[in-house]
């Protein structure tokens, strides 16, 4: 059960560095209709999903 927790951590982590890696992230360096960069906004929304997932992923194996 421990296995599965550290398994999911270490998944969500390697998904993070993924993310927030420079080459995703200049992808989103640019500006947009409306005349300013989206790249705060991705981060912010990849930080917020990044929170979401390791508070399900604590959160179910209490249940476990």
């Amino acid at each position: 059960m421990k296995q599965a927790l550290t398994g999911r951590l270490v998944a969500l982590t390697l998904l993070a560095l993924a993310l927030f890696s420079p080459p995703l992230l200049l992808l989103f360096d640019r500006p947009a209709a409306w005349g300013f960069s989206t790249l705060p906004v991705v981060i912010y929304l990849i930080w917020a999903s990044l929170i979401l997932l390791a508070a399900l992923v604590l959160e179910r194996s209490d249940a476990d």
